[in-house]
């Protein structure tokens, strides 16, 4: 029943700074783990942070130091800090919740996507 909504997307150069925040309709402690994930054209969607109930987080490799994933359980909302843009990171980005139990996953949320283009 829980929705998520993405924002904060656009256009922006090399090198600037963008906030993506996905607001959930519903309470997001329905879920385990938050996710951000992106597809540019003719790639398989990767993922690119988590952020779990209890705050800890991952990134991928290819955005580590440059984004960071976080949350505010007050409003709902689950953030992902893009800095240090570059245009390989050009790509709609989704946000997930997924709800778990133990290593079975229960049931996925997914979002309708935020573009972020970014030029040389």
């Amino acid at each position: 029943q829980v929705r998520l909504v993405e924002s904060g997307g656009g256009l922006v150069q090399a090198g600037g700074s963008l906030r993506l925040s996905c607001v959930g309709s519903g309470s997001i402690f329905s879920f385990n783990v938050m996710a951000w994930y992106r597809q540019a054209p003719g790639k398989q969607r990767e993922l690119v942070a988590t952020i779990r109930s209890g705050g800890t987080i991952t990134s991928a490799d290819s955005v580590k130091g440059r984004f960071t994933i976080s949350k505010d359980n007050a409003k709902n909302t689950v953030y992902l800090q893009m800095n240090s843009l570059k245009p390989e990171d050009t790509a709609v980005y989704y946000c997930k919740g997924s709800r778990t139990s133990g290593p079975l996953t229960v049931y996925d949320v997914w979002g309708q996507g935020t573009q972020v283009t970014v030029s040389s």
